[in-house]
């Protein structure tokens, strides 16, 4: 039994070992990440519960045009001094009454508020779908810039360790010709100092990476980011097809098809729902009513008298049938006509009147800022493309360099310390190809995007 039990551990032990082998494998697509962010991203969230609120409003604005009905029922006690009906005298009693009724009222006219309201309801969930939209694409340029950083810092790490390596092998190389006397013991000196300082850089490239990861995780909201990588691929640099549109072109597009330009352009449409809506308050009101109410009392009842004057009391008539018989009904219209105020009404429409330019001055400061943004990014994109062909340019130029300057050094013909220069050269050219092919395709990718390119085709 107890070796049963054993075999039992085992087995699950190893069955959640290769569970955590699988997770800890899981390498992130840049697809599955936008769409993961899509998800998860609080931004996100929060802003779909904005679009949920807007549904509730348009609900109540529906709610506006339906009656009001309003059930009512009461049941007192009166204790004090009151006239006895059998005596006609005042006395101290108690006496119950219940009393029953509804109203119910109907807004016929309002200044065509009510109308305005839901438009602008309408409106209002238009602009939040825009406001959610909007989020959504700036969460996916803010992913593959953090997705294309890691793979950047990926490849400038693997560039100082294959540097690192070249290093320790040069350096075990001096060890054996200080040893034979063929070069002196400083050389040995410099070629270690060399070593150190690109260990350090190799450090330096880890941290980078790990803080890089870090960071695309967080934006991922993932829980478990300490274990996050993203899958190993390599982008290649290919001049777009965007930079041989005019950059004008560029922006007629995004100006029709940029959710930021649509969102200013509902906020108009709904600030000037807002003035008619306060315009509506100089207007008079006619509202329907109708109003049904009864009781029932629970005192003695003088139902007759007899020949000697004296008066017959009965007990209460049956609830029901009091209120059968006390029941009365309500029913007219009710004309109320703005006169003074406290001038809230004017006061109201010069507000409104005022948002309404503010909207109308923010529609146009985002068709300056679109147009400034969209020359700005046609302008950087040539830019990055120039620098990272000028960067190939000089790394080719610094490996024929190095590789020149290598076979002089191993043959006696250059010092350790002109050596690590030309070595250093070529390895900083590296990293600026790097550099620059990463921020050129980034760059395109935001210039693409504002020509309705997607950045990452998502679910």
């Amino acid at each position: 039994m107890k070796r049963t039990s054993t075999v039992k551990t085992l087995f699950f032990g190893l069955l959640l070992i290769s569970f955590q082998s699988k997770a800890q494998s899981k390498k992130w697509t840049l697809e599955e990440c936008v769409n993961y962010a899509m998800e998860k991203n609080i931004s996100i969230r929060n802003t779909t519960l904005d679009k949920e609120l807007s549904d509730i409003s348009k609900k109540d604005a529906y709610g506006n045009f339906l009656p009001s009905m309003i059930g009512q029922a009461s049941h007192s006690w009166n204790v004090g001094l009151n006239q006895d009906i059998t005596t006609g005298l005042l006395r101290n009693q108690t006496t119950q009454y219940t009393n029953v009724g509804v109203d119910v009222g109907i807004d016929i006219y309002k200044g065509l508020q009510n109308q305005n309201q839901l438009r602008k309801a309408n409106l209002s969930i238009i602009a939040t779908q825009y406001q959610l939209t909007k989020m959504q694409e700036d969460v996916s340029l803010n992913v593959v810039n953090a997705y294309l950083q890691i793979i950047f810092n990926k490849e400038n790490l693997k560039v100082q360790q294959e540097q690192l390596k070249y290093e320790n092998k040069q350096m075990e190389r001096t060890q054996d010709l200080v040893d034979a006397g063929v070069v002196p013991k400083g050389d040995l000196m410099d070629v270690k100092a060399t070593v150190a300082t690109t260990t350090q850089r190799m450090i330096a490239a880890e941290n980078a990476l790990l803080i890089s990861k870090l960071s695309l995780a967080q934006l991922l909201q993932l829980d478990n980011f300490q274990e996050f990588d993203i899958a190993d691929t390599s982008i290649p640099v290919q001049e777009s097809s965007i930079l041989l549109q005019e950059p004008k072109t560029i922006f007629d597009k995004a100006k029709e098809i940029r959710t930021d330009i649509k969102l200013a352009e509902t906020n108009v449409d709904i600030a000037e729902k807002d003035l008619k809506i306060a315009r509506g308050g100089y207007q008079p009101t006619l509202r329907g009513f109708y109003s049904f109410a009864t009781r029932a009392s629970y005192s003695d009842r003088l139902v007759g008298v007899e020949e000697d004057n004296t008066p017959i009391i009965a007990g209460p008539k049956p609830v029901l049938d009091q209120f059968d018989e006390n029941k009365g009904q309500n029913i007219g219209l009710s004309l109320n006509i703005p006169i003074l105020n406290g001038l809230s009404a004017r006061n109201n429409v010069a507000r409104s009147k005022v948002a309404l330019e503010r909207s109308k001055i923010n529609l146009e400061q985002n068709g300056l800022d679109l147009e400034r943004t969209v020359y700005t990014a046609y302008t950087d994109t040539k830019g990055a493309l120039k620098s990272y062909e000028a960067a190939a340019s000089t790394l080719e130029a610094r490996e024929q360099a190095f590789n020149y300057a290598k076979e002089r050094y191993e043959v006696g013909l250059m010092n350790v310390f002109d050596f690590n220069q030309a070595q250093t050269l070529y390895v900083n050219a590296q990293s600026e190809v790097l550099r620059t092919k990463y921020d050129y395709i980034f760059r395109t990718k935001i210039l693409e995007f504002y020509f309705g390119i997607p950045i990452v085709q998502t679910k």
